[in-house]
């Protein structure tokens, strides 16, 4: 009996995808993009699709929305591939594309619902975010207690929490000068304690 040749091909692609994922780096793999090569998408989809995917879903809050916004995402990195300058890491870029995106999104849905100011935005000074609060916070407790911070802030902790971003690089994807970072920071630390507090949480043995 022959072999399906479907399924060959299909196990053909997946070990050229893992192949491709442990021999190319994130730049690489644009460059390739740019270039036309469809399987380097396919790659760098696999390997940052779930990051983005969350990141996108804590701003929209909605599974449908967020895997919509993931294939624009992508779209967009198939068609501006080489516009890619580097100066960046990709993993930034593809948050920056996705936060554009998330952030549109909302805005028209917010456009269709309401007719209401959208809050304002809250800023201020700061030190260097301290990055303890992951790795000594109960996982549930802390997605629970994100949800009572404001977006603004919430997008800041996720992305230096979650995503293991510096100020600068926050400062790019946010598209927001560095200052402004550090004063979101403080303040999203500060009102992360108060919330944690409530939840009888003591920020000192955090």
């Amino acid at each position: 009996m022959l072999p399906n040749r479907a399924a060959q091909a299909d196990a053909e692609v997946e070990l050229r995808l893992t192949a491709a994922r442990q021999a190319t780096s994130d730049e690489n793999l644009v460059e390739r993009i740019a270039a036309g090569e469809k399987l380097a998408i396919q790659v760098l989809f696999a390997r940052h699709h779930v990051r983005v995917y969350r990141f996108v879903l804590r701003i929209v809050k909605s599974q449908t929305i967020a895997e919509d916004l993931i294939s624009e995402v992508f779209l967009d990195v198939w068609r501006q591939a080489s516009s890619f300058k580097g100066v960046s890491a990709v993993s930034t870029w593809l948050l920056a594309i996705a936060r554009f995106k998330a952030l549109s999104r909302l805005r028209r849905r917010i456009e269709d619902q309401l007719d209401d100011d959208s809050a304002a935005i809250i800023e201020d000074e700061s030190d260097d975010p301290e990055v303890t609060v992951q790795k000594k916070v109960n996982g549930e407790i802390l997605q629970r207690v994100l949800t009572e911070l404001s977006p603004e802030h919430r997008m800041i902790i996720d992305l230096v929490y979650y995503h293991e971003k510096s100020v600068e690089e926050v400062a790019a994807i946010v598209a927001i000068p560095e200052n402004t970072v550090k004063t979101r920071m403080f303040y999203a630390r500060k009102r992360l304690a108060e919330v944690l507090a409530a939840h009888g949480i003591d920020r000192d043995a955090m």
